[in-house]
């Protein structure tokens, strides 16, 4: 029989995992047909435009209002976004239980806190860097940008100030959630990451994708 397939949907990209090898294309080339076969497709989906086919092997997951001794913090629990549901899952595994931070930087950035209980004391949402810049598409953007300046010209005031409100915005968020959960491990995932991780202004654990990690983690819970 073979191995199962650990997909995440996203809203830019679709990434899978397969016999512990990686796979990741854009959300617009992506359909199941270029998977190879499964006995079983487990998927974290947030897109609200993927159509998925009728295959029998699929199975689409959703937040659960328990894993071990995590605690879902939502009144009806499918409807926290799955993939924070399951980055919350690894995350857990990570600090064998104890108060965790969680952040996802994507075409959103989430954040998620979870006390030494094991209590999801909730979460905040944002967009993303490029989705904010889409905004006002017009506006030219300079990649290499001196973070502690100031914008000389159109371009450089907007690249400065989109990327000061991301990272200003994660940097104080965290600072706040330090002071309900001093001890908290801070956990970073998300292919945003690589763009902000440096210029971070707190201790982190990175890993490349917490979501297939926990995607993985409840299939094998879960049976």
């Amino acid at each position: 029989m073979n191995s199962p397939i650990y997909l995440d949907i996203g809203n830019t990209n679709a990434k899978w995992r397969f016999k512990g090898d990686y796979f990741e294309v854009p959300i617009a080339e992506f359909s199941f047909d270029i998977l190879p076969k499964a006995s079983k497709i487990w998927v974290s989906n947030v897109s609200p435009n993927f159509v998925t086919n009728n295959q029998s092997n699929i199975s689409f997951v959703e937040s659960q209002k328990k894993y071990k001794s995590l605690i879902n913090s939502y009144k009806e629990p499918k409807y926290l976004g799955a993939d924070r549901w399951l980055a919350m899952i690894a995350s857990y595994e990570l600090s064998s239980g104890k108060e965790f931070i969680v952040i996802d930087i994507g075409s959103a950035v989430t954040i998620d806190i979870v006390g030494n209980s094991g209590l999801h004391l909730g979460g905040l949402i944002f967009p993303g860097l490029l989705k904010i810049r889409n905004t006002f598409r017009y506006l030219p953007v300079e990649e290499e940008i001196n973070l502690k300046g100031v914008g000389q010209s159109t371009k450089e005031a907007w690249s400065v100030g989109t990327f000061d409100l991301i990272l200003n915005g994660i940097n104080q968020k965290i600072h706040q959630l330090k002071q309900i959960t001093p001890y908290a491990k801070i956990y970073l995932t998300g292919g945003g990451s690589e763009y902000i991780k440096k210029f971070l202004e707190f201790p982190y654990d990175y890993h490349k994708n917490l979501v297939l990690d926990g995607l993985e983690l409840f299939a094998d819970n879960v049976g």
